[in-house]
């Protein structure tokens, strides 16, 4: 029987001269609920502007923020600067309400780079992956399960999923590599 949280081994999954795939190291993730009026506030405190238009990231080592809806944004960071992250929000939390959640436990993230990378994705993703902006990422479905997509390159592509979907999602990315190596 397998356990309902299994565990997930960074490292490759799959490699082709079209496509590789492989299971991300782990990170410290966020969750970020704010009222539009105090992002500036916010930005402040972290010291980098949260993007406000939804699909839009931000970068500044060693965060990478993505805004995923108009009051909501993902926070990825070092597992070493989640404890900076968090007083910091929690330094202005009086004048600043906001949800700060730890999500890290709840998502893996696959690593899918190569010619194909595109390809791959639409197997399983009913986006117009070619119109995801590089250094932009969204909210999306693959076979129906919900999932994070950042574009981090032309061909470099990062898709997180929860936890408890991610045998399924990683099976048929590993069906549709096959797939692709044969055509």
């Amino acid at each position: 029987m397998m356990a309902l949280t299994p565990e997930f081994t960074p490292g490759p999954l799959f490699s082709s001269t079209a496509v590789s795939v492989s299971l991300m190291a782990p990170v410290a993730r966020f969750s970020l609920r704010l009222r539009a009026g105090d992002v500036p506030a916010l930005s402040q405190a972290i010291g980098l502007e949260l993007p406000t238009r939804i699909g839009t990231r931000a970068r500044k080592e060693p965060f990478d923020i993505m805004c995923l809806g108009p009051d909501e944004w993902q926070v990825q960071t070092d597992a070493s600067d989640s404890a900076r992250l968090i007083n910091a929000c929690a330094g202005i939390y009086a004048q600043t309400p906001h949800s700060l959640t730890d999500i890290s436990e709840r998502e893996v993230t696959v690593v899918i780079h190569g010619p194909d990378a595109i390809d791959l994705l639409g197997i399983g993703c009913p986006r117009d992956i070619d119109q995801i902006a590089i250094g932009e990422g969204c909210r999306t479905v693959f076979d129906g399960v919900s999932t994070i997509l950042w574009r981090d390159g032309e061909t470099s592509f990062r898709l997180d999923i929860w936890r408890s979907f991610a045998p399924h999602v990683i099976d048929l990315i590993q069906t549709g590599c096959i797939e692709l190596a044969t055509e």
